[in-house]
């Protein structure tokens, strides 16, 4: 699928922001920690035609979409991107490529073994390598090689412009073995993710110098080491057209030309029908187009979709009549657009003909979609507001919005760090809790977010107040003489000032109204009506706040005649105790538990606080409004402003999924009382202007998979820190939510060489990232790939890397295929 809003550098560098936001594109009392075991986690099967290597013929061209030319062939330069990925996948070293089931797996072409040999004093890992490994100009793979990578990714010179060093850092010297074959790598600081360095693994000719290392590789690879070799780079073309490499000592590449084309999403449907494409990822419009295709090919009946297809036979009479009817100007206009639409009909009918031979391959993409809740300032800084917003959320709803008509299982996703199927899946969602309308109430009125809160005065408004009134009777008590006179002339001037006071209350109030309905005039001047076409145009509308037909305006409760009520607004203390014994139920030290205990004032937690609602008898300072009904009319206020949060979504034709689930959650978030105002944003500028800048409350972007969650995952989770001119250093955890405790843990986990212990480590760090309510994972992102039917071994590879020498067709006589004509 095509990754709208992706920022550039999407490979393993940083841990690659797929804000795969084209559809391309996570308190109460808890019952545990969490809601699924780590053995039940299963993965959705590759898609990709396999077949055996004999199967399939030798020759022909393959052409392959992506999104846009690469503007490096440096994949740890920041502006890499996803087709970087793909094209050094098929032309550099990598020494531990994900399988199927998310882990890193030891690639016998590069590698004879690979393992720690000592942990004590310093961790040391041997490499040895395959003994026919040799680059295209016939050198072969050595140790330095190893040693101008780790020079470059280190760190320590300024000069390589890198887009991360994390692992080479840790890297005390590396040093030729016992041959020429062998690579021993020893390291400061233990580093449980060694498998992650040197892949892709870069000639010591492009590595060895800050100037070849900057520019050599940004537009030409002359020396590679895998199945092709790069041929040439067209940008006039949008071509990169990869061949056969001769030197290339594993399974000889079944494809002679393997050509990587830059093919806008928008335009793939139209690629396909022409045939010059054969295989790229799409959304599901064009899927349910191939379906069509497919169905209508084997039934021989008129299509009955696209364009024409809803003419009703009473509106095609119309037509006809118009067409050849007196009038002539009203005759001249009916047979243009009869015309074209006989032209349309032609062109769709040719296209669904040609994607006859295609088929879509689905699994599920090593990716995730969440919700990010800015907690940088406003509403959402509350941690209480946050977890309000996740507990609103029906996630079961939203993963079944995007997945189920796919025929893709629909289950949302329960981790950060991992997806199901990964050995270190397990759901730690429990940390936070299930969607609960009443619960997210509660957490809001304990956050001060009420019915009428738009309505009060802020807190420091004097006016009228009990503090001046105070103020008043201290001054005429002062003033007393003689006990009765005195007490009868301040009965007077209290019977006065009542007076005065009542006379001045009605003032203020029709003042307020009057500049209430002023504000609300310039409002309507400056944003346009709701349905001003400017406004729509701006792609801005506030959910809860639409005039729908038989819709009154919606009444601010009377707050001088409310009654106030003994609220149990206790119940979100309790579930932030609960939330904390839950985060660190998996914790072995205990801490967290008995920091919590003091939180709430030496208090003991009994059955009843692990109970919804909070514990009996035990309720909130008098004057505490009760939680909103189920039903909530408008947005809650505090302070006398509206509890509206501004959801930023990518406006682009690829985003039509990412919006729908947007408009969802707008939907839910309206139930517990919280505005929604959505901005919808050109793609081009969606994460650069709005997610990495901060100018978002809410936003959906996606997260790729990792084999290396303690590596990869710090960078987004991390607590972000003050630098010296005041702004946050965020590294790429664009919520600004973070805790010492999760950096702690991520710090830990990649220290500890022992693989389990390290992942239980990660679960800890997860239960966290949960409770801290700054990101909501909602699902595993969809995996569509159109494939020519006669190709194997290529389509939706779920978590594994393709073997690019294995691809091809299983019909000799595709060598000829229409993507090979059409240049």
């Amino acid at each position: 699928m095509s990754h709208v809003g992706v920022p550039r550098g999407t490979v393993r560098k940083r841990r690659s922001l797929a804000l795969l936001t084209a559809g391309v594109l996570t308190i109460p009392a808890l019952a545990g920690c969490s809601s699924d075991s780590e053995g039940t986690s299963r993965g959705v099967p590759q898609d990709i035609a396999p077949a055996a290597r004999d199967r399939v013929a030798d020759g022909s061209t393959v052409n392959w979409a992506v999104d846009a030319m690469p503007t490096t062939l440096n994949a740890f330069q920041a502006d890499a991107d996803s087709a970087t990925t793909k094209i050094t996948g098929a032309l550099l070293p990598t020494l531990f490529p994900m399988d199927a089931a998310g882990q890193p797996k030891l690639n016998p072409d590069y590698l004879e073994s690979a393992k720690i040999i000592e942990r004590e004093p310093k961790q040391v890992v041997l490499y040895k390598l395959n003994q026919q490994a040799v680059w295209s100009d016939g050198r072969e793979i050595g140790a330095p090689d190893f040693v101008a990578q780790w020079r470059a990714l280190s760190g320590k010179d300024s000069a390589f412009w890198t887009a991360r060093n994390a692992g080479y850092e840790r890297i005390e010297k590396i040093e030729r073995g016992a041959d020429d074959l062998q690579v021993r790598v020893t390291f400061a600081k233990p580093y449980a993710d060694w498998r992650s360095l040197f892949s892709p693994l870069y000639p010591k000719e492009i590595t060895g110098s800050p100037d070849t290392f900057n520019d050599g590789a940004r537009t030409a690879l002359k020396n590679t080491a895998g199945p092709f070799q790069l041929k040439s780079v067209s940008k006039a073309k949008g071509t990169v057209t990869l061949t056969r490499n001769p030197r290339w000592w594993g399974d000889k590449a079944k494809l002679d030309t393997l050509v990587f084309r830059a093919v806008a999403p928008k335009d793939r449907t139209k690629a396909l029908a022409d045939g010059t494409v054969h295989i790229t990822d799409v959304d599901a419009t064009t899927a349910d187009r191939i379906a069509l295709a497919l169905r209508d090919g084997s039934n021989g009946q008129p299509l009955t979709h696209g364009p024409g297809a809803d003419l009703t036979p009473a509106a095609a009479l119309r037509s006809w009549a118009l067409a050849h009817g007196s009038d002539e100007e009203q005759a001249e206009i009916a047979q243009a657009a009869r015309e074209k639409n006989r032209k349309a009909v032609v062109a769709y009918g040719a296209e669904q003909k040609a994607l006859r031979k295609y088929a879509v391959r689905k699994s599920l993409e090593p990716a995730y979609t969440q919700l990010a809740l800015n907690g940088e300032s406003g509403p959402l800084a509350d941690d209480r507001v946050r977890r309000a917003v996740a507990r609103a959320l029906d996630r079961q709803e939203l993963a079944e919005t995007v997945l189920k008509p796919l025929g893709l299982p629909a289950k949302p996703l329960g981790s950060h760090l991992a997806l199901a199927g990964q050995p270190g899946y397990k759901d730690g969602s429990g940390a936070l809790g299930d969607q609960n309308t009443k619960e997210a109430q509660a957490l809001l009125a304990d956050a001060g977010w009420t019915q009428g809160g738009a309505a009060e005065k802020p807190k420091d408004t004097k006016a009228g107040s009990e503090a001046e009134k105070k103020a008043d009777k201290d001054e005429a008590d002062k003033k007393k003489g003689t006990e009765s006179t005195e007490k009868t002339e301040a009965d007077e001037k209290k019977t006065d000032k009542d007076a005065k006071d009542e006379e001045k209350a009605e003032k203020v109030e029709k003042k307020a109204d009057k500049t209430d309905k002023d504000e609300e005039k310039a409002d309507r001047a400056a944003v346009g009506s709701d349905d001003s076409t400017a406004s729509r145009a701006e792609g801005l509308y506030i959910v809860g706040q639409d005039d729908k037909p038989g819709a009154g305006p919606v009444q601010a409760p009377d707050t001088s005649t409310a009654t106030h009520v003994l609220a149990p607004a206790r119940a979100a203390a309790a579930q932030s105790l609960a939330l904390l014994r839950q985060a660190s139920a998996v914790s072995e030290d205990g801490t967290t538990a008995e920091a919590a205990s003091k939180a709430t004032g030496q208090d003991k937690a009994t059955a009843q606080d692990k109970q919804p609602g909070g514990a009996a008898g035990a309720y909130a300072p008098l004057g505490t409004a009760a939680p909103a009904p189920a039903s909530v009319k408008g947005p809650l206020g505090k302070d006398g402003k509206t509890l509206t949060l501004r959801f930023v979504l990518p406006s682009g034709t690829g985003s039509q999924s990412l919006r729908g689930v947007g408009e969802r959650i707008a939907a839910m978030l309206e139930k517990i009382g919280i505005g929604t105002e959505i901005t919808k944003v050109p793609d081009e500028s969606y994460f650069k202007d709005h997610i990495a800048s901060g100018d978002y409350d809410l936003a959906l972007y996606s997260w790729p998979a990792t084999a290396y969650p303690a590596t990869d995952g710090r960078p987004i989770y991390a607590k972000p820190e003050p630098a010296t001119d005041g702004s946050l250093l965020v590294e790429q955890n664009y919520t600004r939510v973070g805790t010492d405790h999760i950096d702690q843990l991520f710090d830990r986990a990649v220290a500890e060489l022992d693989e389990k212990a390290s992942r239980e480590l990660m679960k800890q760090a997860d239960a966290r990232i949960w409770a801290a309510a700054g990101s909501i994972p909602l699902f595993q992102r969809p995996q569509l790939v159109a494939v020519d039917k006669k190709l194997a071994n290529v389509g939706a590879f779920g978590f594994a890397a393709p073997r690019y020498q294995d691809i091809g067709f299983t019909d000799r006589q595709a060598a000829g295929s229409p993507a090979d004509r059409k240049k």
